[in-house]
């Protein structure tokens, strides 16, 4: 009499565990599928706000995210390719917003939005990744200064190539004090930038576009009011996708 009753209570043991896992992965899936959506669409928006960081929404009426153009090529620093977001308006296209990266920063690489207009003049510029010195170099941010300000509407020919450099290089671009590095570095890769864009204006403007891919999500920028370290868009935060606060050694401004 004991072997049934203890069989049928394994019986029923199995039974009761058989449905709490059916029901937990069905729920656990109906979950995936609800909040998907939302967080498809939350990225997006952060992308968008990113974009708009450059060009005004006034400036175009099409979809950005949806039309986008791989690139990878060394004047942007790129290894591997990334989307380049094709403006238009009334059918025409208006602008470009290039991703660049500068890899001589202080601290590493500086990943940059640089939007161009069609005339080869700068929308905009607008860093979203670095991990330049606090208080020194991340002066490149928004948020800690105008400086980033200084390249709009400046093109290929203005100023001319002696005078993409810093002050200090005799060009036309301010330094920090304490910091020679780091806006030496962003100058550079914008200049290098408009290189690339008018080397390959045609390309760029009548190239088929497609929409961006959810493995090329674009790095969030820094909130204007926060000092704080922010993670790229849609993913884990790590040290390399951080704006490090460590403290580190100064950049003086005789640098070389």
């Amino acid at each position: 009499m004991i072997l049934p009753e203890l069989s049928r209570s394994m019986y029923k043991n199995a039974l009761v565990l058989g449905l709490f896992a059916v029901v937990t992965v069905g729920a656990v899936t109906l979950l995936q599928q609800f909040t998907s959506e939302r967080i498809q669409a939350s990225e997006r928006a952060a992308q968008l706000r990113a974009l708009n960081e450059i060009l005004p929404r006034g400036s175009y009426d099409n979809q950005l995210l949806d039309s986008s153009l791989d690139i990878q090529h060394p004047l942007l620093g790129t290894r591997q390719p990334l989307p380049a977001y094709i403006a238009s308006k009334n059918g025409e296209p208006s602008a470009v917003i290039l991703q660049a990266i500068a890899p001589d920063g202080y601290s590493g690489a500086i990943h940059l939005l640089i939007g161009v207009l069609a005339d080869g003049r700068i929308a905009g510029v607008r860093v979203v990744r670095h991990r330049e010195t606090p208080g020194l170099g991340d002066k490149i941010e928004l948020a800690k200064s105008q400086w980033i300000r200084s390249f709009e509407d400046r093109s290929l020919t203005d100023p001319t190539s002696s005078g993409w450099a810093v002050k200090k290089d005799r060009g036309e671009f301010d330094q920090f004090a304490g910091a020679t590095i780091t806006p030496r570095a962003v100058v550079g890769a914008v200049h290098r930038a408009l290189q690339y864009f008018d080397a390959h204006k045609d390309e760029l403007l009548g190239a088929s576009t497609h929409p961006v891919e959810p493995g090329q999500a674009l790095p969030e920028l820094s909130e204007p009011d926060e000092a704080t370290s922010h993670s790229r868009a849609g993913g884990a935060a790590t040290r390399d996708d951080m704006q490090i606060t460590d403290p580190q050694p100064e950049q003086t401004g005789d640098t070389p």
